[in-house]
Parts: structure tokens; sequence; C-alpha cells
């Protein structure tokens, strides 16, 4: 109650934040009900038939169902590690920018596909890797055969991890840019003057300076590796790469919206939200024992 005394402008200034989220987001958990019932629309909740379990055990005995998880899996990892490891790169290249007119440029370029929705990205992507894309073009200019990237399942779950990475690679990079301008400039005079170079001032001052932020981004992305872009794959897969790039989302919403299997659907929903909270949970746990990350 003291702490609370302490904060209590800082509790009410959330409270508009809190009470949007409980009738938005928590309102409509009481539909979660449906992952233990046989339900159906024009029975309602409180008249569908209960079943347990059964719609878990359903969805768990699936033959799609480890394949779908495998691929969330998969796509969320590969690119959680590319949304730390390309921004990093370009963050260092950019700092070595002397030129400000041309950094700006630079920064902005790269950050412009983070404000466009995967409405307009995917279109694009889509034509840029079709048969008869730029892409496939140049290919057979130099004498290749064309490719059907869009139809290949090993090579659209490259597509998917490579456009995300682009679209979102400039928010963390304008992060991890604002981090290494915040390093004392005076260090970096004193390694020119013991005769450091540029790759030893990376290696023993740029990167243990903002570790603390490579640390807490790397930590936090943990709690949405079950989130492999539901947006982008629903916009951009088609039947022919369900194998490669089903994920848990597009997953529960051909299995709810296409074969009206509202209960099991429910299901694989209730189920990965549950994985979710305890990997956010354990996630922020450790960002606040590593790097002391707390909301207050």
């Amino acid at each position: 109650m003291r702490t609370l005394k302490k904060e209590y402008l800082l509790h009410l200034m959330l409270l508009p934040g809190v009470i949007a989220t409980l009738i938005y987001a928590y309102g409509p958990m009481a539909g979660l009900v449906m992952a233990f019932q046989q339900f159906e629309p024009l029975s309602g909740f409180f008249r569908s038939e209960f079943v347990g379990l059964e719609n878990f055990r359903y969805v768990f005995a699936l033959p799609d169902f480890n394949q779908v998880l495998w691929n969330t899996i998969i796509i969320a990892l590969f690119k959680m590690v590319l949304f730390l490891l390309v921004p990093l790169l370009l963050a260092l290249l950019l700092n070595e920018v002397t030129r400000k007119w041309f950094s700006g440029f630079i920064q902005s370029a790269i950050f412009l596909p983070f404000f466009l929705s995967w409405t307009v990205l995917g279109g694009v992507v889509i034509e840029l890797f079709s048969l008869s894309g730029p892409i496939n073009g140049l290919l057979t200019e130099i004498g290749l055969q064309p490719i059907m990237f869009m139809l290949d399942n090993d090579w659209f779950r490259g597509i998917v991890i490579g456009s995300d990475v682009w679209k979102g690679m400039g928010y963390n990079m304008i992060v991890m840019l604002a981090a290494i301008v915040g390093i004392n400039a005076t260090l970096y005079e004193a390694a020119e003057v013991d005769g450091a170079g540029k790759w030893k001032q990376v290696m023993h001052m740029t990167l243990p300076g903002i570790a603390p932020i490579l640390i807490l981004l790397g930590v936090l992305s943990l709690g949405g590796i079950l989130n492999a872009g539901f947006e982008q794959i629903l916009i951009m897969y088609n039947p022919t790469v369900y194998e490669g790039a089903d994920i848990i989302d597009t997953f529960v919403y051909r299995l709810g919206m296409f074969s009206q299997q509202f209960g099991p659907a429910a299901a694989i929903g209730l189920f990965k939200s549950v994985i979710s909270l305890g990997l956010v949970s354990i996630t922020y746990y450790a960002a606040y024992k590593i790097n002391n990350y707390r909301i207050f």
C-alpha cells in the first residue's frame, strides 16, 4: 500500500488503458468456453453440449497438428534471431557513416516498410516472386530456369521469414542505433589513442555498451515465439504450401471459419494462449533479473 500511494498517479494514467483492455481483451475471453463444448452457433454458449477435454484430444490427434506446431516454432525462431542480427549489423554500419544526410536517408528508407500493412507488402512480395515477376525474369536473363517460389514449401518459408525481417528490421535498428549513440564518445577517443581499430572498438566497446538492450530485446521476443505472423502468412500463402507455412494461427482460422469446427479451433487457441502466457511470464522475470526491466 505504501508503494501504491507513491505511484497512484501512474496507476491513474494506466486506468483508461486497463478499462479498454478489460472490455476488448478480457471480455471476449468468455468465449473460451467453446474449447470445452461441441459448440453450435444456433445453440449458443449455454445450450451447446459440454464435452470436457474431448476437443483437445481431437486436435492433438490431428495428423497436421505436429507439422503446424513445428512450422510455427521454426518460422518464429528464425524471425526472432534475424530480428536481432540484421538490425544490429545495420546499426553498426550506419554508426560509421559520417555524412548525416546520407545516414538519415538510409534510416528513413529502411524504416519505411514498418509503417506499411501486409495487405500492401504482401501483394508486392507476391508480384516480385511470381512466375512472371522480376526475380524470375532476372533468372531467365542469365540462362537459369524460372522457380515457382510461391508454390515451393522450402522457398516460401524463406520468403516469409526474409520479407518479415525486411519489414520490421527498421524499428530494432533505430533502437540499437540510439543505444550506440548513447555510448560516451570519449571512450572511443581513448581507444583510438591506445591504437584500437574499428573492429576492436566494436567488439570491446560498442557491443558491451549496447548489451543490455540486446539482452532485453532478445529475452522479451521469446514470449512471442508462437506468434509467427498470422496476417503475413494468411495473405501470402496458398494450399500448395500448407505443409511448410501453415502455422497455429492460420490453422485455427481455417479450422474455425472454413470447417466450422469452432470447439477444436477454440481448443488450439487456448493451448497457444496458455503456452504464450507461461513464456511471457518467464521472459519478463528473466528480463527483470538480467536487465532490471520492469513496468514501474
